[in-house]
This record gives C-alpha cells, sequence and structure tokens, in this order.
C-alpha cells in the first residue's frame, strides 16, 4: 500500500463523492496493512482548497449568516454552514495524517478514524439538506479553516491550532446553536438537533486526539504545554489570547484542557 501517494489523491480529490470513495477503499485497506511512515514522499504544497472551482468561494466577512432558524431559508443556511465546517474538516483530518511522518502509527490511526468521522458527519447534514430540496454548494463558503491548514505547518502548531482551538470553539458554540433550535421545536429542527447532539459528542473526541498529540510533541521537543500552546496562537491568530471566552468547562476539561488554561481563556478566577 502506498500510504502517502494514494492519501494525497483522496485530500486533492474535488467532488465529495469522488473522495469518500476513495477513502473508503483506502481506510479498508490500512486497517490491516504494514505501512512505513517514515519513506521519502515529499507532502505537495496546498495553494488552493481542494474544493476550488467546486464551490463560490468569497471572503468571510461577505459571508450571509442567518440568526434565525424558523424558516426553510434560514434552515438551509444554517446545515450549509455547518457542511462546509465538516468538508473542510474532512481535509483538514486527511493532511494531518499525510503531512507529518515518522510518528507511531496511532498518531496515523487516529487523525484516518477522525477523517472517518467528519465524512459520516457531512453525509449527516447533507441528507438534511436534500430534505430541504438543498445541496452542499447552493450558497457561498470561505477559506478560513483551509487558511488555518496552510498557516500550521509544524505537528505542533497544528494540534495546537485546529483541533485545541478552532475544533475546541465548536464545543461551545454548537450548544449555543442548539439551544436557539430548541426555541424553534418544530420537526425539522428536532432533526438538527439529533445530528448536532452526535457531532457534539465526537467533536469532543476530535479535540481530545489533539491534546493528545500537541502534548506529545510537546514532550518530544521539552516544551511547557500551557506556555507553548498560547505562544502558538498568538503566533497564528495575533490578540486571541486576550479575548474572554465562554467555554464549555465540562467538554474542554474532558477534552484534555488544564484548569489553568480554562481560566486563562475565560478570565475566570476557577474553572467550575
Amino acid at each position: 500500500m502506498d500510504y502517502f501517494q494514494q492519501l494525497e489523491e483522496i485530500l486533492l480529490a474535488k467532488e465529495p463523492k469522488k473522495k469518500f470513495e476513495l477513502f473508503k477503499k483506502f481506510y479498508k485497506v490500512f486497517k490491516v496493512s504494514q505501512i512505513d511512515f517514515t519513506n521519502n514522499y515529499k507532502v505537495c504544497d496546498l495553494i488552493k482548497p481542494s474544493y476550488d472551482g467546486l464551490l463560490n468561494v468569497i471572503l468571510p466577512k461577505d459571508v450571509k449568516t442567518r440568526k434565525y432558524f424558523d424558516t426553510k431559508e434560514g434552515k438551509i443556511s444554517l446545515l450549509h454552514t455547518i457542511a462546509h465546517i465538516e468538508y473542510s474538516a474532512i481535509d483538514l483530518a486527511l493532511d494531518a495524517a499525510l503531512r507529518f511522518k515518522g510518528l507511531p502509527r496511532q498518531y496515523y490511526e487516529d487523525w484516518l478514524e477522525v477523517a472517518e468521522d467528519e465524512i459520516r458527519h457531512f453525509l449527516m447534514i447533507e441528507e438534511l439538506l436534500t430534505q430541504l430540496g438543498a445541496k452542499y454548494g447552493d450558497l457561498e463558503v470561505h477559506t478560513n479553516l483551509f487558511e488555518a491548514m496552510k498557516n500550521t505547518q509544524t505537528l505542533l502548531s497544528r494540534m495546537a491550532v485546529v483541533p485545541r482551538y478552532l475544533e475546541a470553539n465548536g464545543l461551545e458554540q454548537n450548544p449555543k446553536i442548539m439551544e436557539k433550535l430548541k426555541s424553534n421545536p418544530d420537526k425539522f429542527n428536532q432533526k438538527i438537533l439529533a445530528a448536532l447532539n452526535i457531532i457534539l459528542e465526537e467533536e469532543i473526541t476530535h479535540v481530545t486526539k489533539g491534546d493528545k498529540w500537541f502534548k506529545y510533541e510537546c514532550e518530544r521537543q521539552n516544551l511547557q504545554p500551557q506556555k507553548t500552546y498560547f505562544q502558538i496562537l498568538e503566533e497564528v491568530y495575533p490578540g486571541c489570547t486576550n479575548k474572554k471566552y465562554e467555554l464549555n468547562f465540562e467538554a474542554r476539561k474532558q477534552a484534555g484542557f488544564s484548569c489553568d488554561e480554562l481560566k486563562f481563556l475565560s478570565k475566570k478566577s476557577d474553572c467550575i
């Protein structure tokens, strides 16, 4: 099995259906293969996201968002936003399993498992869009998550920024959306809530994996995790550590965040 070449082909595939078919075949073989993860493969430079040319990409500030989900249009907007997050997360997981070499097999197992989760999440949301007569690509998207991928080219920065910052932020945003949906309790919102609940539970495991490998790399480089984490966040997103965050303490503790980290981010004196 040519792990790196096959995984690169999956990552670069534009069409979701093609990407998922390739991944399914690849992942089935991966689970029973012995692979040398230290070969001479040169990682591709990603200039544009895999969905370039497939979706209408605009600047983040120009993306229209709907705050209310009691209309069909509002539901489509919400689901399309989530679908794009999940699709982008698929590529982030694939890239994490491709870009960083010389790590224990468990590392690659973890991020391919995350990719499989994200594909399942995307298909779940895509099905809900279909039920509303819409599809992925009907609305404009931005490249925020792709930019995060480009800006984190080391294992340390990738694990700090993607699972431990961006995906961890979803541990707060997801419940907020769920509360809004509960305030408009129609039958279709119940379907969205069920999907979001699955995503939230599995997001915690993804952040936990990121936490594990971030701390692994800190130990390997003899770095203090908390200090290193905040330094990296400031390098990638200047000023972000000065903000006051409303945190899902329970979920973040479960995912591996320390009490000191939570107090610093929330600007509170305790993490209860």
